[in-house]
């Protein structure tokens, strides 16, 4: 007999049924973390020549598994919304253009059993929602990798409870019943989800289409953000902040190094922290890691811009012309698209606006590279994240 899967509420550790059925208890809600993808970050630079870098770091081979293998962008959500009845497609278009709403996305959502018990499971197209995973989740070439390929994913909490095991293949009972093969653990940063499936097989399992979504408006406050979201999808609407642990690891400072490695950089990560030490004393590296990441995705999108910005570190060239500079011995006018100029000289330019002074001085400093709220918020709040995943 199948089982037809209940809805995911998905917050604070509550399962809803509303949507289509029985409600069950979730899982203790997974650790809300900002959604980023750090795996470009750690890659060697492209070499530097004297011509333009090719700006291929991070992207997938020809023969790999495509848009699940790459990572363009980095999106910090705000708020889990959860509508019981599922959001249309003219809801999430017009959530899409709200003020303050910079990126948006849907799950489905349902709660199935595996191995006889209940599992709160969403369903997501893995190449978009990688960039909204956490840092080291978005790393785990792996998982997507088995998330493409039809597999499940679940948490660690998870696997324990089914006694799973990576590569078995296990009955799934919903509205039909497949067998699906396990591909591992992951968190995902959803409260009170224990597994994640493809949206192709969330369609085979039933589960309620775009039952939640994920908000990023890192300009508004958290009223404004539930004011505006319940105007378009109503009152019983649910919400769960996903700024809350991000505001308990605010209240540490960012890491400073002080003992870094002397030579050329032989990866971004190496080069954020040199920069930061040689061209910034008292700039945590972390700055321009999330710099780097938000700018260009560590150099996958080196521009221009429409506004005309370039390079890994997104200078305008007027900005450029009065703050480039050669480092890590590369000889000749500095170079925008060279990382081994960019981030030195991105370091050196937050510096003189007093950004390893303190914590206002950095965010006006954050703010004078690029004039916004939102932006500030966005680049301290991935730096964070950073400073936790990677010390």
């Amino acid at each position: 007999m199948t089982c037809r899967p209940s809805a995911v509420v998905a917050v604070a550790a509550i399962a809803l049924g509303a949507a289509a059925g029985s409600s069950t208890a979730a899982a203790a809600a997974t650790r809300s973390v900002t959604m980023a993808h750090v795996t470009s970050a750690w890659v060697q630079p492209p070499p530097s020549d004297g011509s333009i870098p090719a700006a291929t770091a991070g992207r997938s081979a020809k023969g790999t598994t495509g848009a699940a293998a790459q990572l363009h962008k980095v999106v910090l959500p705000d708020v889990f919304a959860v509508a019981p009845r599922g959001i249309t497609a003219a809801q999430l278009a017009r959530l899409g253009k709200l003020r303050y709403v910079r990126n948006v996305i849907a799950v489905d959502g349902g709660a199935v059993k595996i191995n006889g018990r209940s599992v709160n499971v969403i369903g997501v197209n893995p190449a978009a929602f990688r960039s909204w995973a956490p840092p080291q989740t978005a790393a785990m070439q792996g998982v997507w990798t088995a998330l493409s390929r039809g597999e499940f994913a679940t948490s660690a909490a998870a696997e324990k409870r089914l006694k799973l095991r990576t590569g078995a293949s296990y009955l799934v009972s919903a509205a039909s019943q497949p067998s699906l093969r396990f591909g591992g653990t992951a968190a995902m940063g959803v409260p009170g989800v224990d597994a994640v499936v493809n949206t192709k097989t969330s369609k085979k399992l039933g589960l309620v289409p775009r039952i939640g979504v994920l908000i990023s408006a890192p300009g508004a406050s958290l009223a404004t953000v539930d004011a505006l979201v319940r105007r378009v999808l109503g009152g019983q609407t649910r919400f769960v902040s996903l700024r809350a642990e991000r505001q308990v690891r605010a209240q540490g400072q960012l890491p400073v190094d002080s003992n870094v490695p002397s030579g050329r950089p032989t990866s971004y990560l190496q080069l954020f922290r040199e920069s930061a030490k040689i061209y910034c004393q008292g700039l945590s590296w972390t700055v321009l890691a999330a710099i780097g990441q938000i700018e260009s995705g560590d150099g996958q999108n080196m521009g221009p811009s429409s506004a005309g910005a370039l390079g890994p570190m997104q200078f305008m060239p007027s900005t450029w012309s009065r703050w480039g500079i050669d480092a890590f011995g590369e000889t000749g006018p500095p170079n925008v698209m060279d990382p081994y100029d960019a981030v030195p000289s991105a370091a050196d330019y937050l510096c003189a606006y007093g950004a390893g002074q303190s914590s206002a001085a950095l965010s006006a400093a954050i703010f004078g590279y690029n004039h916004a709220n939102w932006y500030v918020a966005e680049v301290l709040a991935l730096a964070r994240e950073y400073a936790q995943e990677y010390g």
